[in-house]
């Protein structure tokens, strides 16, 4: 499904072409017939598909085939073919290739991460660029990854920065965000092995070990396996698709991750063919 509703979709061809396509009418070519088709220059996981045939109908064009956000796809398969009039293919084609560069991008690198983590759950946090949130959250489930924390609303994330203003112990923390939210997991970022021990003692459910190292976490795993229950490790901060198996190795429940959302644009390859 689109993230995207037609008014977003709208606005965009708007700001791209708020008073027409000056070079396609100057040159008078815009009632000529034409084919447009979108293809992987390399290897990517594809996301944005959707919108971007969406996009072509909305400038008057027909969506003749596309394949579904998610797809893997290799260098020179196909992915999106319209037809149209050379005006209203012009008009949409370069919003359309780049929103599916841009969130090809994400997917693909939140799909590499997930291919190391052997099983291990990756979630991508809430460090999207501010106002892509819905294409940024499609683009990390097209890769296979899901989302930590949609934003601040729905769940409890205990920082260091919120600690600071607390005056009790950790356990009394815990018993009442319990009873305030009792259907929620409590989660308490922690910077070090024996902040983490502290607060796995104190009931937490779930332990984020900010930027610690694969020797850390496997430490930190050791020095809590002894607890009548045991909090969930979340390996976070600096978790990429290179590194991502040995968090996993040192005892990591969870990749948590950002890297997606700075992944670089995949490049597609965009075909005219006169008809």
């Amino acid at each position: 499904m689109p993230a995207l509703g037609d008014e977003e979709l709208h606005r965009l061809l708007q700001d791209d072409a708020p008073c027409g396509d000056l070079t396609t009418e100057s040159l008078a070519i815009g009632a000529a017939a034409a084919r447009l088709d979108f293809s992987a220059r390399g290897a990517m996981v594809v996301c944005g598909v959707e919108e971007a045939a969406r996009l072509f109908e909305l400038a008057g064009a027909r969506l003749i085939w596309r394949v579904d956000s998610g797809t893997a796809l290799a260098a020179g398969e196909r992915m999106l073919v319209a037809e149209g009039s050379t005006a209203q293919l012009h008009r949409a084609w370069k919003t359309a290739q780049t929103l599916v560069e841009w969130a090809s991008g994400i997917s693909t690198a939140a799909s590499a991460i997930v291919a190391q983590a052997g099983g291990v759950a990756v979630a991508c946090t809430r460090k999207n660029v501010p106002g892509t949130k819905a294409m940024s959250v499609k683009a990390v489930k097209a890769g296979g990854a899901v989302m930590h924390r949609l934003g601040l609303s729905e769940t409890l994330l205990v920082f260091a920065e919120h600690r600071l203003f607390l005056d009790e112990a950790p356990a009394l923390t815990v018993v009442r965000l319990r009873r305030t939210q009792p259907e929620k997991k409590t989660v308490v970022e922690v910077g070090d092995v024996a902040e983490a021990l502290l607060w796995a003692q104190a009931g937490a459910d779930v332990l984020q070990l900010e930027k610690f190292s694969t020797a850390a976490v496997a430490e930190c795993r050791a020095a809590i396996g002894a607890l009548p229950t045991r909090p969930l490790l979340a390996a976070a901060g600096g978790v990429r698709a290179d590194n991502a198996a040995a968090y996993v190795a040192a005892g990591a429940d969870l990749l948590v991750t950002s890297a997606p959302f700075t992944a670089p644009p995949r490049d597609v390859q965009v075909d005219f063919v006169r008809r």
